[in-house]
This record gives structure tokens, C-alpha cells and sequence, in this order.
């Protein structure tokens, strides 16, 4: 009976200590969730169900895994051990703070460092071998990130025709009409007393779809002003065209295409661009206007792509050569553009 009984005792412990044992395998934790009873513990243990953490930065972010990087997290996304050693953290919050957003148009200059000496632009003969003045593309690489346009070294199929209005001598319109029946569009750019009194044509010119440039309030040398004086002549002449009509300007032409290096980066803060020229004459001395066959032939034969050809609309030559002229150009493959 003993023997029995001591018997029985051994065989309920040993079905004890079995219990036991299953009990405590069951009561760990499967991480690798990699199916019932893998029993293999990986090395990242994070627990794969999404959290419901919100957030300050309003939508969740796919970086944002680990809330003691860059605040507080947004809804956890699933991952792997290579999405957690790829994971880039969040730019620190203090840093975003202190330094503001700068956009690419608009460069930090320090004016300090340009030179205000006076540069009076003009072309030497020498061309490439698409007839292209080699000084206006020399000065379009110089000077081309202080949005200085001298000619367009890209286009094969492309010019500009660009106009001044000091004042007007009756042919304005008449360019106005042969541009419209070639379908062509022109800058003009005027001064203050060619606003003031010449608001139809002005407002024709913006009608008909042409572009309207800024060429001072009162025609000065702009090296030798001040950067207060240089504000003022381009902002003054904004503003009356504004006013008066309803059209914001964004291109400028300096009086006798003299600049400085301050003076460009100057107009470039503003929002402006300097137009210069790879093409231009002496058609502004209206009592010896030059012949329409030499006019023809000098400006033709001077022709390349991407040209920004200056002309002066008090110019009757001009005037009278104009639809010939443009004629030319769409027979060499040549489209007269707007800039920019």
C-alpha cells in the first residue's frame, strides 16, 4: 500500500513539473511573428501593429518610425530590419526655425562685392560660325546669372525684336500694323514722357499682345547713380504703368546700354531683367536716316539665331522695311519672338 501511494506522488509531480514547463514556453512573446511555434527570437523586436500616436506635422511621415527623432511620431508604419538601417530622421525642429527658406530665383548678393565701374556695351565684327557676335555671347556667359540677356545662345530657330520709344515720331503705329499682319510680337521699351504722352499707343501695344519693358523714369546713366537713385528710376515707371495701365513690366533696357555689375544685380532683386542687344545701327539720327536698301542689306546680313535685334521706332527706315524685313527672316527659318 505504501509502495503505491509513493508511487503515485512521484507521478503527480512529474506531471506537474511537464505542466509547468508548457506553461512557461507558452508565456513568451513570438516577435519574429513568423507563424505559431517558430520559437526564433529576431534581433529587432518591434512590435508590428501600427500605434495610433498622433502627430503635429498634420500627415503621417514614411521616416517618422522612431518618436525620440524629430518629435512626436505619426501612425507607425510596418517594417524590416533594412527599412530601419535606411531610415533617415527628421530635420531637427530648431534648425527648421532658425533658418528660413531661401528660393533658388532669388540669390543672396552681396553688393559689396560687385564693381560699380561704368561698362558701355557694344559688338566688335568677330562671329561664329552661325553668324553669332562673339562679344554677346562672351558677355551672356559673364553675366547671364544676374539675369543679363545679350542673345539667346540656345534657340536654332529664334530672334528678338526689341524697339526704344524715347518719343515718338509718328511711326509707331505703322510698326504696330506690320507686326499685326505678320503675326509678329515686339517689345517696346519706353521711358516716362513716352507713357505720359503716348497712352494709346501704350495701351495698343499691350492689347495686341506685345510686351511693354521699362527704359527708365528719366533716361540716366545708371552707373553713376546711387543704389537708392537706381531703385527709384526702374520703380517709379513700374508703377505709373501699373497705375495707369494695369500692366506689370519685367524687362528693362539701361539709356545707352551703360551697366555695372552692381547695377545688374540691383535690377535683378527687383525682379527685373537686363535686355541688351547682338544686333543694332545707327537708325536714330532722323534727319540722316540711312538708305532702306543699306538698312535692308546691313541687317540681314548681320542675322543669327537667337539675336536680339535693337531697333528705334522714330526710325522711318525702320518703319518702311519692317514687313520685308520680317519676310527674311521666316524664309531663313526664323521665328521674331517675345523674350523669355
Amino acid at each position: 500500500m505504501k509502495m503505491k501511494l509513493r508511487k503515485m506522488i512521484i507521478l503527480c509531480v512529474i506531471v506537474a513539473l511537464a505542466s509547468c514547463l508548457v506553461l512557461f514556453a507558452g508565456c513568451q512573446p513570438n516577435v519574429n511573428n513568423g507563424g505559431a511555434g517558430s520559437g526564433t527570437t529576431p534581433l529587432i523586436t518591434t512590435p508590428r501593429q501600427p500605434s495610433t500616436t498622433t502627430t503635429t506635422h498634420g500627415a503621417p511621415h514614411a521616416n517618422n518610425r522612431n518618436p525620440a527623432v524629430g518629435g512626436t511620431s505619426s501612425t507607425a508604419f510596418t517594417y524590416d530590419e533594412k527599412d530601419l538601417i535606411t531610415a533617415e530622421p527628421e530635420p531637427n525642429k530648431d534648425q527648421l526655425e532658425t533658418e528660413p527658406f531661401l528660393p533658388v530665383a532669388a540669390p543672396v548678393i552681396n553688393l559689396s562685392e560687385l564693381s560699380g565701374a561704368k561698362i558701355g556695351w557694344g559688338l566688335g565684327k568677330s562671329t561664329d560660325s552661325q553668324n553669332r557676335p562673339s562679344d554677346a555671347l562672351t558677355a551672356q556667359s559673364k553675366y547671364g546669372d544676374l539675369n543679363a540677356v545679350f542673345i539667346d545662345g540656345e534657340t536654332e530657330n529664334k530672334l528678338y525684336l526689341t524697339f526704344d520709344e524715347g518719343y515718338e515720331n509718328g511711326y509707331t503705329s505703322v510698326i504696330l500694323d506690320a507686326l499685326g499682319e505678320k503675326g509678329v510680337k515686339a517689345t517696346f521699351f519706353v521711358t516716362y514722357d513716352y507713357c505720359r504722352t503716348e497712352g494709346e499707343l501704350i495701351r495698343r501695344m499691350i492689347a495686341e499682345g506685345h510686351e511693354v519693358g521699362n527704359h527708365s523714369w528719366s533716361h540716366p546713366s545708371f552707373p553713376g547713380l546711387t543704389e537708392t537713385e537706381v531703385k527709384e528710376e526702374i520703380q517709379k515707371l513700374h508703377d505709373y504703368v501699373k497705375e495707369n495701365f494695369d500692366y506689370e513690366m519685367r524687362l528693362i533696357r539701361f539709356p545707352m546700354g551703360e551697366f555695372s555689375e552692381k547695377v545688374l544685380a540691383i535690377t535683378q532683386s527687383m525682379g527685373y531683367s537686363s535686355v541688351f542687344w547682338s544686333f543694332a545701327y545707327v537708325d536714330w539720327d532722323v534727319n540722316s536716316q540711312p538708305p532702306v536698301d543699306e538698312a535692308f542689306q546691313k541687317i540681314t546680313e548681320a542675322t543669327h539665331p537667337g539675336g536680339v535685334f535693337l531697333l528705334h521706332a522714330v526710325s522711318k527706315t525702320n518703319a518702311d522695311i519692317l514687313s520685308d524685313l520680317i519676310e527674311y527672316w521666316f524664309r531663313s527659318g526664323l521665328k521674331p519672338s517675345l523674350i523669355g
